[in-house]
């Protein structure tokens, strides 16, 4: 069964994406994700096509404990619902 978080990068440098979009499986690796830049820039990648420079992870996603004990950054699950509908809107 897949997971799906949403994740924001609260002082990404300039030039790196803000917030990312993750669907996860069983195992929390990534197998679609979008990343938003501060400009609005939307790239994805999947397991079959990636626009630079997003790219799967290659390692298992922490637990949402242990990103949000960092900081820099905020984490939630969302629903399937809501990570569709910005993966449309990446992929037009």
């Amino acid at each position: 069964m897949s997971v799906y978080i949403y994740s924001k990068w609260k002082n990404s440098p300039a030039g790196f994406p803000s917030e990312f979009y993750s669907e996860l499986d069983a195992s929390r690796y990534e197998t679609r994700k979008v990343e938003i830049f501060s400009a609005g820039k939307m790239t994805y990648a999947s397991k079959q096509k990636a626009i630079a420079p997003t790219r799967l992870g290659i390692v298992p996603v922490p637990s949402l404990g242990e990103i949000s004990s960092q900081s820099d950054f905020s984490i939630k699950e969302i629903s399937k619902q809501d990570f569709e509908e910005i993966w449309a809107k990446a992929t037009k």
